[in-house]
């Protein structure tokens, strides 16, 4: 992975643990990042996150990678996925190495574990790119922020895509933990909300391959009802329960897949449904803006491949923390936070803002029709429209 150059200071005045870091003239400003890079089919994610977040530093520092003359520092952690390890991580890098910031985990699982430590360190953490609505809820703190979508934005999105109404059942299909639980019961309440119906809910292990009984289940709940009939199908990793349902033949009763977008190497499986509806969180060709144009240009020169999905993601995260650095009036985590709470900047998905309640980016969504093209790898979750945030109504997870 390409790596920007880290910015070294002999500067390393380490302030008290009981009083928040702020930077000194000309200090470097640390920042950490705390991803799962080994252990799990997830550590993609955490790649191109961490790809996009240096690229964000790049972009919005011209390239200096430096804000009111304080160097910019990237520490990187690896988490392997363990939430007792991602605690100790985070606890090392706001003691032992005096980070100001830290952005990280990558499983919901993981991250929410890591939570009262920013709590316990006075430190800001910037969730990116854990999902799950609880990050931002009544257990978490006014030290963390989250540039990620949450999955009401997958479940609202994902619902206005498909047209609900009183004509509409669907079943689904989700990993047992906060990620999977979370986004069905929004979607859930989305789809109820407007006159449409939810016959099951199926839960599966994270590391489950076999989606048989599951499948047979779905089908069961759905076969006998009228009007349309979908399974909603929403698992993160590399598990492919798609093709495995679509190889048990849903149009036997008449029942069509959808699901949510996804990195570009999973959309090569989506080429097996051509025309499905859904919302996806970021596609390199589905925002017009000039950060996004960057992005675009700058990550094929470098790697001849588009960004992807957690590639946007880490940029917004980099952005965000440039533009509270530069606006804060001090650069400690309280002058962080004033500067934060309600602030919005500009990301490859347009503009974001920090919800002042419980500090949620609000963000745009893109409902998409699938196409396939023989000379493209994947199948091309083209644009139908972008869902603003305003047309989704996020629950406030806290209350400062």
């Amino acid at each position: 992975m390409y790596k920007l150059t880290k910015v070294l200071s002999a500067l390393g005045a380490t302030l008290a643990l009981a009083v928040p870091a702020q930077a000194a003239d000309k200090d470097p400003i640390k920042i950490a990042l705390i991803h799962g890079t080994s252990g799990s089919s997830f550590e993609v994610y955490s790649g191109q996150s961490e790809t996009g977040f240096e690229l964000g530093l790049e972009y919005a520092t011209g390239g200096t990678m430096e804000v009111k003359g304080h160097p910019l520092e990237i520490i990187h952690k690896d988490t392997q996925f363990k939430p007792d390890i991602a605690r100790t991580l985070l606890a090392e890098a706001y003691g032992d190495d005096d980070a100001l910031i830290a952005v990280g985990g990558t499983s919901s699982g993981v991250t929410v574990g890591m939570l009262p430590i920013a709590e316990e360190y006075e430190r800001i953490l910037i969730v990116e790119p854990a999902v799950a609505d609880s990050l931002t809820g009544p257990d978490s703190n006014r030290y963390v922020f989250k540039t990620s979508r949450n999955s009401s934005m997958d479940a609202q999105a994902q619902a206005l895509a498909l047209n609900p109404g009183d004509d509409l059942y669907v079943a689904t299909l989700a990993q047992d933990y906060a990620f999977g639980r979370d986004g069905i019961a929004a979607f859930k309440s989305a789809l109820e909300s407007r006159g449409a119906h939810v016959v099951t809910e199926e839960y599966v292990p994270t590391d489950a391959t076999d989606f048989t009984a599951a499948t047979e289940r779905m089908f069961n709940a759905l076969k006998d009802k009228p009007g349309r009939k979908i399974i909603y199908i929403y698992v993160a990793g590399a598990s492919d329960p798609m093709g495995k349902i679509l190889a048990m033949q849903p149009e036997r009763f008449d029942i069509k897949i959808s699901t949510g977008g996804n990195i570009l190497p999973a959309l090569t499986t989506y080429k097996r449904v051509p025309g499905m509806e859904g919302a996806i969180y970021y596609y390199y060709e589905g925002y017009d803006n000039p950060v996004n144009e960057w992005l675009v240009k700058t990550h094929m020169e470098r790697f001849d491949t588009p960004p992807d999905f957690f590639t946007a993601g880490g940029m917004a995260a980099a952005l965000a923390v440039v533009k509270a650095i530069e606006t804060a009036e001090t650069i400690d985590a309280e002058g962080l936070i004033d500067a934060m709470e309600g602030m919005t900047w500009d990301t490859p998905k347009g503009e974001m803002t920090f919800r002042p309640e419980d500090h949620q980016a609000l963000q745009s969504m893109i409902h998409f029709k699938i196409k396939v093209d023989p000379n493209v790898d994947w199948a091309i979750p083209e644009r139908v429209r972008i869902i603003e945030a305003s047309e989704m109504d996020i629950p406030v997870g806290r209350n400062n």
